[in-house]
């Protein structure tokens, strides 16, 4: 179903023409989210209908989320998507090039996830994901240690002035401030094949709001996945419902604009 929220000022209505780009989360949006990060559960044929709809948008479509890369080829194998990946911090174009963050970011990551790693260790119910420069503290299996986790992560994150903490799902990530993933789509829109393109970023969590930011002052569309409170001006349901949307996008008559886009997103509320 389609639940529209209320346009915030200064976003622009979805009026052009344009083909579109596609910015999709993983966890929650692609996937349904699991208990442990290594737990998710693939639906049989992802890998192959998203490289059909990259094929569709002429190569316009990026996952952009919290995990690393490495993390969103493993579990989207044999398919190689263009991905920013730890919020923005890494990012991998559609022709294979790599942008890395610089050694302070990769270094205070490295910090935190020290020390973070004893509080970790102690709770089996904890997981703890040091990336290359992002770390995130899920705590999904003991949500009752919430208070204790983000206190937790402040400390880690003490003396490192670069980072912030940002509250997910049932997980407290520390990132570098100035990157996030309305910062990624933003990177991408200025590079073919993204470029001249309208934005349709979709997402379920918190951290998703900067990139539906980001889409919708450039014309495009915020989709919210699930419940909770959000900017985006549409909600899909479930990651089912999304890969529903996902099979009618394309360049080839299918739906190809945004204005499109939100006429089909209209039909399911």
């Amino acid at each position: 179903m389609s639940s529209p929220a209320t346009p915030r000022a200064g976003i622009m209505q979805p009026s052009d023409r344009r083909g579109i780009v596609v910015f999709a989360d993983f966890d929650g949006t692609l996937v349904s989210i699991a208990d442990r990060p290594e737990d998710v559960i693939v639906p049989p044929g992802l890998s192959t209908d998203l490289a059909g709809l990259a094929e569709r948008l002429h190569g316009a479509l990026a996952v952009v989320t919290g995990r690393p890369i490495e993390a969103i080829d493993r579990f989207l194998a044999p398919g190689r998507f263009a991905v920013a990946g730890g919020h923005g911090t890494e990012r991998r174009r559609p022709d294979g090039s790599m942008l890395m963050p610089d050694t302070a970011l990769q270094a205070a990551s490295a910090r935190i996830g020290a020390r973070l790693r004893p509080f970790a260790q102690g709770e089996p119910r904890l997981a703890l994901e040091i990336k290359i420069a992002a770390v995130s503290l899920h705590f999904r299996q003991a949500p009752e240690l919430e208070a204790v986790c983000r206190e937790a992560m402040e400390a880690a994150l003490e003396d490192e002035p670069l980072f912030t903490i940002i509250a997910g799902k049932m997980v407290f990530e520390a990132k570098p401030a100035a990157l996030n993933k309305g910062t990624a789509a933003a990177a991408f829109l200025v590079e073919p094949p993204f470029a001249g393109r309208a934005p349709l970023f979709v997402g379920d969590d918190r951290t998703d709001e900067d990139g539906f930011a980001i889409a919708q002052a450039q014309g495009g569309l915020g989709i919210k996945v699930g419940a909770g409170e959000t900017m985006a001006r549409h909600r899909l349901p479930s990651p089912s419902a999304v890969l529903e949307l996902f099979d009618a996008l394309g360049d080839d008559g299918r739906l190809g604009n945004i204005s499109a886009v939100e006429a089909f997103l209209d039909g399911k509320g």
